[in-house]
């Protein structure tokens, strides 16, 4: 097996010590920044993410392959700029205000990495205007707004509003998440896509940068 598989196999398995000795040694026996991402990192978290999609895995599996996958990324970051590595694009994301709830967020942020995809989290309790302007700062293709109550979904709608005011809507995708979310609701307020897991969100997000 090639140290690269051996990377993804560590990753799903979500063994984030083993990750650290083997980034440092792909790295001497001359294999790319941009290999150990892709083939390696990224590879095993889409691996974790379609398990997870099946109920093949869960959410503590999931979060321990986050881990590995950070563990891993951190290792690569002072090699990536040297090599040009640029990420797939960028998305802020948030718990929409009013709404406290983030591990359905932190799911999603941790797919959206596993992605390629460069992520401002925001955090909870985001009002439409921090998550406009998150977007406008870090010049984001993606704003994913997730709320787990039924009354905190309007905000969603604002978010919209805010991005037509700001005349950044035709600039950014925006996506909503949650329970009490569905995609009739994503229509009626003119957002551009529902998900209703974190994987699905990672790979629409994908298709959105492509």
């Amino acid at each position: 097996m090639s140290i690269v598989m051996e990377i993804s196999e560590a990753l799903q398995k979500g063994r984030a010590k083993l990750i650290k000795e083997l980034v440092p040694n792909a790295l001497a026996e001359g294999i790319s920044p941009k290999a150990i991402l892709e083939d390696g990192l990224l590879a095993g978290m889409n691996m974790v993410g379609e398990r997870f999609r099946s109920n093949e895995v869960f959410v503590p599996e999931v979060l321990l392959a986050a881990r590995a996958m950070n563990a891993g990324t951190e290792l690569l970051k002072p090699y990536m700029a040297d090599s040009g590595v640029a990420p797939l694009g960028r998305a802020c994301l948030g718990t929409v205000k009013g709404d406290l709830h983030d591990i359905g967020k932190n799911l999603v942020r941790m797919m959206l990495e596993g992605k390629g995809i460069e992520v401002i989290d925001l955090g909870v309790y985001v009002s439409p205007e921090q998550f406009v302007q998150a977007a406008i700062d870090n010049q984001c293709g993606i704003i994913a707004c997730s709320a787990l109550l039924t009354t905190t979904m309007a905000v969603m709608g604002e978010v919209v509003e805010q991005a037509k005011a700001a005349g950044i809507r035709d600039k950014v995708k925006i996506m909503v998440g949650g329970a009490p979310v569905t995609a009739q609701f994503c229509r009626s307020i003119g957002a551009d896509a529902y998900t209703s897991d974190a994987a699905t969100a990672a790979n629409v997000a994908a298709d959105f940068f492509s």
